[in-house]
């Protein structure tokens, strides 16, 4: 009898464990593939016919393109805090001048979760952030080749990349090859994997790959319609107060636009060379069908516009970046869908897990956005906030964001300066490269809609204070950006405590 029921329970162990492998051997891999300061005009499929980016044209072409999508953040460190862990900046904890990320916070990020459900997890590139008591988490991934820091473009300098550096010198090629290599590796297994990569490129000092010299030499490039000093008359003095206005001209933007262009989109061209070594790999395993391919930005750049350059502030060519999702096995894939939903990078996290299989923890401040691969003309949220707690004082600010309007508060008075705060009400559907600024128009539907996104802003405020870590200096800012209490009553909240 006991030899008859272990046959019995033998025979429902095997079932069950047959089962379990059907299961994860039909769950999609993930590639999430993340430029560093790639705006929305480097790339061909956004509309900039000088450029040439044919491997994320064919992205774009294969999967859909996202024409809203906005990081939380316009700044590397907290940008990838939230793309990890789904959250928004002010519970996530961290940011240059802020402070680490804590443990706990990491733990229900997606790697940890991924790698907890059975998925083998690779990283490389620029990790950009610190977990205390982990640092940059190299032994939270199966395959590692990231990097503290900033990193560097040579490879060799690049610890955990150095068996690239002979034939890939500069990283970005090299984290292509990391790549291939991971894929080539782990597609035998039948295991399904999870890829993410941060590139380096085309974060400053612009240093591009030199074997790529001639793809824009001699080449003169379109200014953008709202290129120049003398659209940023309608913007905010505090706005101007940080290092962003300071760049257009430090960076040569004013004087040799086309030089310093052809160097950005180099850069961007080498990230287009390492997407085609993964998507080759990918076809040559045979695993192409079933990987699902997430390319991105961690924030955008501002190259002149309005005569600023650089990042952190809340304008377009700042907050608004590239992305393209392309799911093989989604009925919308190869169709050359677009999709004007209003996605931010909060939504990466619950994106990943839902695709696992694996359901988002209830911490999560972003939602998934597989309807949309689904069905690109759905919409998944009405409002997203964006947060700039980085750099000079007078450039932090709140804004709220829906797929028509922009609104900040631009809290900081000075009267020795004689700066008042100031509001900006962009129409993102009918001025999209902000040329107006609407908080001064005084018909009356114009102010209705003030009204309105005054209320939506005070709603992100409000999840601040509900939301916000207790340290790394986070509670304050419920103060600072608060539209009802006087700036002359800010004062003590100016600085870090």
């Amino acid at each position: 009898m006991n030899t008859y029921k272990n046959l019995i329970f033998s025979t429902i162990l095997l079932l069950v464990n047959t089962v379990g492998a059907m299961a994860v051997s039909q769950l999609p891999n993930i590639i999430y593939l993340m430029a560093d300061d790639q705006s929305t005009y480097s790339v061909g499929c956004y509309g900039n016919k000088d450029v040439k980016t044919p491997q994320m044209d064919q992205l774009g072409k294969d999967g859909i393109i996202f024409d809203s999508h906005y990081n939380t953040t316009s700044i590397c460190m907290a940008s990838r805090g939230s793309v990890f862990t789904g959250m928004y900046e002010y519970k996530t904890g961290t940011n240059f001048s802020h402070g680490d990320m804590h443990p706990e916070t990491w733990d229900k990020s997606y790697p940890v979760l991924l790698r907890k459900a059975g998925y083998v997890t690779a990283f490389a590139g620029k990790f950009g952030l610190s977990v205390k008591g982990k640092g940059i988490c190299e032994k939270e991934f199966d395959y590692y080749g990231g990097g503290n820091g900033q990193t560097n473009y040579a490879t060799k300098d690049n610890k955990n990349m150095v068996k690239y550096a002979e034939e890939y010198p500069h990283s970005t090629l090299s984290y292509g090859a990391f790549g291939r290599d991971f894929i080539r590796d782990v597609a035998k297994k039948g295991i399904p994997f999870c890829l993410s990569i941060s590139f380096k490129a085309p974060h400053k000092p612009a240093t591009p790959d030199p074997r790529f010299d001639d793809v824009y030499k001699g080449k003169t490039f379109t200014k953008p319609k709202n290129y120049g000093r003398e659209h940023s008359l309608h913007l905010s003095e505090q706005s101007k107060q940080g290092r962003q206005y300071r760049r257009f001209t430090d960076w040569h933007y004013d004087t040799d636009y086309d030089s310093v262009m052809a160097l950005y989109y180099q850069q961007i061209y080498g990230i287009d060379v390492a997407l085609g070594m993964i998507r080759e790999e990918l076809k040559k395993q045979g695993v192409d069908k079933n990987t699902v391919i997430i390319y991105t930005s961690d924030n955008g750049y501002i190259c002149g516009s309005h005569g600023y350059g650089s990042k952190v502030l809340p304008m377009e060519e700042s907050s608004r970046v590239p992305l393209i999702i392309y799911d093989p096995r989604s009925n919308s894939a190869g169709k050359k869908l677009r999709s004007e939903a209003l996605t931010a990078n909060i939504d990466f996290a619950p994106t990943i897990l839902e695709l696992a299989g694996i359901r988002p923890p209830d911490n999560m401040d972003g939602t998934s956005l597989t309807p949309l691969l689904r069905d690109p003309s759905q919409d998944v949220r009405e409002q997203i906030a964006f947060i700039n707690t980085y750099g000079a004082i007078a450039t932090q600010s709140l804004s709220c964001i829906t797929k028509d309007w922009k609104y900040t508060y631009w809290w900081l008075g000075d009267d020795q300066k004689g700066m008042k705060p100031t509001e900006e009400l962009f129409n993102l559907k009918e001025d999209p490269l902000e040329l107006q600024n609407y908080a001064t128009h005084t018909d009356k539907k114009t102010q209705q809609q003030l009204v309105l996104m005054r209320e939506k802003y005070d709603q992100e405020l409000k999840r601040w204070k509900n939301g916000a870590v207790t340290y790394n200096d986070y509670q304050r800012y419920i103060t600072l950006f608060d539209r009802n209490i006087p700036y002359q009553e800010k004062e003590a909240f100016k600085k870090k405590k």
